[in-house]
């Protein structure tokens, strides 16, 4: 549960990273010392910042260099890959298109999940079947996202092995039926300078996302160095700035692995306000569990807990669906 945090922790993982695959890491005191950090921040904030993951500094900066490029084409070139309920909720959205608990969002993106397959989930992935809508310009686009994405993948099931012994499991406990096939959500996301004003249905024009939670089990976010728009909520109701540490992600808990907690790590609501002179990039990779796997608080935490389960099950996809279809204005 989110306490009354001034500050987000920042976290060194490399031990974490370096012997992730080693069937001896749990006893190894580096791992140790991560795995402890990790607890700390999941139960007191929910959002961590991770340095030595491993990722080059260069690629997550181009990240951003070519989403940046993306949003600063015209409008009538984005609109090539638009979103919409035919596309599987894959692609483009303008400005305002986004809704966050019925308020239009102040910002652009492009939506992409784990491609789905005719047929692979039944009825439960229907919505979400389809391809990913790259945009060509710029041309090498599609080809660096699929490898972050992977990148981002891998870094993910490291950090949640590190969570899986913080809980006191083995480290593949959040793997399986779980989240041993999982499912990925890649929003690159353009946030307009407030200032520009436009044309909000509500007349509100400053919130870039409205506070929310995130709806799997971990997301990373790659913002821009020299923007602080990020802000988490603390216990006692104060937005806390998430200010950018270059080089690193800002991490935090999604629905799903508060559901498996029962509570113990928190999903703390968040939103994006860019107050400043400049158009921000922020690229956000979601690490979900499988699609069909129905969430469950697990025993161990239950028993941490006062011993009763606090949340219902969810079958992840069901919960997706839901959370996407409402929060897109066609």
């Amino acid at each position: 549960m989110a306490t009354d945090f001034k500050s987000i922790p920042l976290i060194d993982i490399s031990q974490l990273v370096e012997k992730w695959d080693n069937p001896n890491m749990a006893q190894d005191k580096g791992v140790a010392e991560v795995v402890r950090q990790l607890d700390q921040a999941c139960r007191e904030a929910g959002f961590f910042y991770v340095e030595g993951h491993g990722i080059p500094c260069n690629l997550i900066k181009e990240i951003r260099n070519i989403s940046r490029h993306f949003f600063h084409l015209p409008y009538e070139e984005k609109l090539k890959v638009k979103l919409s309920s035919a596309t599987g909720y894959r692609g483009y959205q303008r400005v305002g298109e986004n809704i966050t608990k019925g308020v239009p969002d102040m910002h652009e993106a492009i939506d992409c999940y784990k491609e789905v397959k005719p047929g692979m989930y039944g009825s439960l992935g229907e919505i979400m079947e389809g391809c990913n809508k790259w945009p060509n310009d710029p041309p090498n686009f599609k080809n660096l996202m699929e490898d972050y994405v992977n990148l981002c993948t891998d870094l993910s099931r490291k950090i949640m092995r590190g969570i899986a012994l913080a809980l006191g499991g083995p480290v593949d406990a959040l793997e399986g039926d779980r989240a041993g096939d999982p499912f990925w959500v890649l929003r690159v996301i353009g946030y307009p300078v407030a200032a520009i004003g436009y044309e909000m249905p509500n007349g509100k024009n400053d919130v870039g996302c409205g506070a929310h939670t995130d709806y799997g089990l971990l997301t990373l976010v790659n913002q821009d160095d020299d923007i602080t728009a990020l802000q988490v909520r603390n216990s006692n109701g104060e937005w806390i700035s998430a200010v950018p540490v270059p080089g690193t992600f800002v991490c935090n808990i999604g629905d799903m692995l508060k559901i498996m907690t029962n509570g113990l790590y928190e999903s703390t609501l968040h939103r994006v306000i860019n107050s400043s002179p400049k158009y921000r990039v922020c690229v956000a990779y979601f690490y979900e569990p499988n699609f069909d796997a129905a969430i469950e608080p697990l025993d161990a935490c239950v028993q941490k807990t006062g011993g009763v389960k606090k949340f219902e099950g969810a079958v992840y996809g069901k919960h997706l669906v839901s959370k996407v279809v409402n929060n897109f204005v066609m």
